[in-house]
């Protein structure tokens, strides 16, 4: 199988639980941008509950007829240091957090112009976390589906074998990971409840890094 994905801002940690099902990764490169989803924000954990840390575009209530690829990151805002400061503030403590901060902290320093080229460092690097070692291609037009066959030569990935397996908006802010809907009828994977740093209870549906910054090297133990 290979998982057809919109690129994500540090996405939940769901998306990796089909990473581990699958064979490699297609991404999105000619949808047209949206907002309000996971391509330019995450969800992580603090003292005061769950909150949204986002990426500022360039103009940003255009940007929906602007393709995903060109979409430019608004570095007038000082939102690198509002998100780093939320990340150290949530998660310093954190058993792992020291462990990983330099990797993502060069990312940011590195103000890449593109959110796609951002959120796709930061995949490449998520994925060598997790030891993921799947192929990685970028889509070569926007198809509204894909048909349940394998792939054509045209998109150069993999075995000939291999499924696509359409996730495009399978995960949104706005849906809790343990309803989320979709027309697959295989059962999707869920992620295993974990010990966060702030409680009570476990809360579904955060990005994948509240669960690194928890677990560590163990992080995949938990994505079933």
């Amino acid at each position: 199988m290979i998982l057809l994905t919109e690129i994500q801002y540090h996405p939940p940690a769901a998306l990796f639980a089909e990473l581990l099902r699958a064979d490699g990764i297609l991404l999105e490169a000619h949808e047209h941008y949206r907002k309000q989803t996971y391509r330019n924000r995450c969800l992580i954990r603090t003292a005061q509950g769950v909150q949204p840390l986002t990426v500022p575009v360039i103009n940003g209530n255009r940007a929906e007829k602007v393709s995903i690829s060109a979409i430019e990151i608004d570095y007038r805002q000082n939102w690198i240091h509002r998100h780093w400061r939320t990340l150290q503030t949530a998660y310093g403590n954190s058993p792992y957090f020291e462990y990983y901060a330099d990797y993502l902290h060069d990312i940011y320093v590195g103000k890449p112009a593109l959110l796609f080229e951002l959120n796709l460092q930061f995949l490449q690097l998520m994925l060598r976390c997790f030891r993921l070692s799947l192929p990685l291609r970028l889509t070569h037009e926007y198809l509204p589906s894909y048909p349940a066959q394998p792939y054509s030569e045209k998109l150069s990935l993999s075995s000939s074998q291999s499924i696509i397996a359409d996730r495009r908006d399978w995960l949104t802010p706005k849906a809790n990971a343990k309803t989320v809907e979709t027309d697959s009828p295989a059962v999707l994977p869920l992620v295993r409840p974990y010990p966060q740093v702030f409680g009570p209870g476990f809360e579904p549906g955060l990005s994948v890094l509240d669960l690194l910054f928890s677990q560590g090297p163990a992080a995949g133990q938990y994505l079933l």
